[in-house]
């Protein structure tokens, strides 16, 4: 495969099961040949880790819903400046665990940020790099709460009230039916294995594209 590296990018509320869609994911392209880059929001740099630690640090309480705003996209410019548009520039397929949705999702849905002002900063730190491909993780959020429970103490974020990931969730699934080419919604409360056939499936159109 030559030309520019596809970019795909995964979504979801607490406990839809990125991170185990990720992996079987990744074992998916990679046996089909495709060079690819793993990378994580907020994160994914030096910078871009630092500012997560603070991002999720649960002693940050009194962290204003504009400041998270910007510290995730001060994380998210780093990371496509320094590490998703030279990747794909070079040809490597990029998988990332969140993305600029997620801000429309959590600061915008959850924070009530409003959505011109996201919009605007997206033009201005993405510098116009849109996924080719966003997978949402759809579940009922008492569900996702109820897997996400056993995994340790919360992070700031996590440690939100219900109502705040029913906005995140309703965010989402706006966002979903608003850009139908570029999302496919799966159902995560199926079992990972249908989970994993479904995020495939979504790809097929991928290859053989690559410009």
């Amino acid at each position: 495969m030559t030309g520019r590296g596809r970019f795909i990018t995964l979504e979801g509320g607490e406990g839809a099961g990125k991170s185990t869609l990720l992996a079987g994911l990744r074992a998916h392209l990679e046996s089909r040949g495709v060079d690819l880059l793993l990378a994580r929001e907020p994160g994914g740099t030096g910078l871009g880790e630092r500012v997560r630690g603070i991002l999720l640090d649960p002693a940050q309480r009194a962290m204003c819903a504009e400041s998270e705003l910007l510290l995730m996209f001060a994380s998210r410019a780093q990371l496509v400046r320094e590490t998703l548009e030279p990747a794909l520039a070079a040809g490597r397929w990029v998988l990332c665990d969140r993305y600029v949705d997620a801000s429309y999702a959590y600061q915008g849905g959850g924070r009530g940020q409003p959505a011109e002002r996201i919009a605007a900063l997206e033009q201005w730190a993405c510098a116009g790099l849109k996924s080719d491909l966003t997978l949402l993780l759809d579940l009922p959020v008492a569900d996702g709460r109820a897997r996400a429970a056993g995994r340790g103490e919360a992070d700031r974020i996590e440690a939100e009230a219900d109502g705040f990931f029913e906005r995140v969730r309703a965010a989402y699934r706006a966002r979903a039916a608003a850009e139908p080419q570029r999302f496919r919604v799966i159902d995560a409360g199926q079992s990972p294995e249908a989970v994993l056939r479904d995020a495939i499936a979504a790809t097929t159109h991928l290859f053989g594209t690559a410009a």
